[in-house]
């Protein structure tokens, strides 16, 4: 007598099983379609990466502008030699750190020795 699930010479259990396979792959096709589709609207142009480079130059560039500003407004800053001297020798700074420290204190001693001390 015939198998009960084999009816007019098909395997209806090999059918079930092909069918299952092609439901898979076609489920893993349509997931790689959704992340494909995904990836595709997020490219950036080549026109965006300039705009966004020309951004960070330009605020760079406006970073040392206001350094260079500031440092000379700094240089207008009268200091006397023997207070450079009196905040090397107390602190154990370098010239340029004393003289720099000093400069931002408007030459005021105590407040560079009280900034350079906290």
């Amino acid at each position: 007598m015939t198998d009960p699930e084999e009816v007019n010479g098909v395997d209806e259990a090999g059918d079930k099983q092909k069918q299952k396979k092609a439901s898979k792959h076609d489920s893993g096709a349509a997931d790689l379609e959704r992340v494909t589709d995904y990836a595709e609207e997020k490219e950036i142009s080549s026109k965006e990466i300039t705009n966004a480079v020309s951004m960070f130059e330009e605020k760079r560039n406006k970073e040392n502008e206001e350094k260079l500003a500031k440092e000379q407004e700094l240089q207008k800053v009268h200091v006397k030699k023997e207070d450079i001297e009196l905040i090397i020798r107390e602190m154990e700074i370098s010239r340029q750190k004393a003289e720099e420290t000093l400069r931002v204190h408007r030459g005021d001693v105590v407040a560079a020795l009280e900034a350079l001390t906290n």
